[in-house]
C-alpha cells in the first residue's frame, strides 16, 4: 500500500474489516477494540486550507476548537475532491500520514495513550494498529483539545 511505503519501515499487520469501517463502531466491532480506540482522520479546511483531525472514534470535532488550533477563523468540512487531492484518499478511508501533500495534522488531546490505537489503512475497510506515540511522531500532529463528546 501506498501509503505504508511513503513512511516505511511502518510495517503494521493491516487488518481487513469486510464488513467495513464506515462508522468508528463498526470499525471497532471489526477490530474487537471499544469505539474510543478508533482515530478518525478528519480532512476540513480551516480559512480555506486542507488539515486533517485526529479524533478519537467517540469524540466529535469541534470546528471551532480546530480553527483555534491553526490561528484559523473557520473551520469546514472540505469537499471529498479536496480530501483525494490533499491526500490522496478518498473519505473514509483516509490515514492519518502518507499523504499525496504536506497536509497539516493536529490531533485530539483526548486520544488514549495507554491502549492499541486503530488507525485507517488508505481503504474504507482496512485499519492497522499503532500507538499514540507512533501515531504523533508519524503524522507530525501536536495535541490540542479538538473534541466534545458525541
Amino acid at each position: 500500500m501506498r501509503w505504508l511505503a511513503a513512511v516505511a519501515p511502518f510495517a503494521p499487520e493491516v487488518v481487513l474489516v469486510p464488513e467495513g469501517t464506515k462508522t468508528a463502531a463498526d470499525a471497532a466491532a471489526g477490530v474487537g477494540c471499544e469505539v474510543r480506540h478508533i482515530v478518525k482522520s478528519l480532512v476540513f479546511e480551516v480559512d480555506g486550507e486542507p488539515v486533517v483531525a485526529l479524533v478519537p472514534g467517540d469524540r466529535r470535532l469541534d470546528t471551532g476548537a480546530l480553527a483555534t488550533a491553526f490561528d484559523g477563523r473557520e473551520a469546514t468540512r472540505a469537499p471529498l475532491e479536496t480530501v483525494r487531492a490533499a491526500t490522496g484518499f478518498a473519505a473514509g478511508g483516509t490515514p492519518p500520514f502518507g499523504h499525496a501533500t504536506e497536509v497539516p495534522v493536529v490531533a485530539d488531546q483526548d486520544l488514549d495513550g495507554s491502549a492499541t490505537l486503530w488507525i485507517a489503512a488508505g481503504t474504507p475497510n482496512t485499519v492497522a494498529p499503532i500507538s499514540r506515540d507512533e501515531l504523533l511522531a508519524r503524522s507530525g500532529a501536536s495535541l490540542h483539545p479538538l473534541s466534545t463528546s458525541e
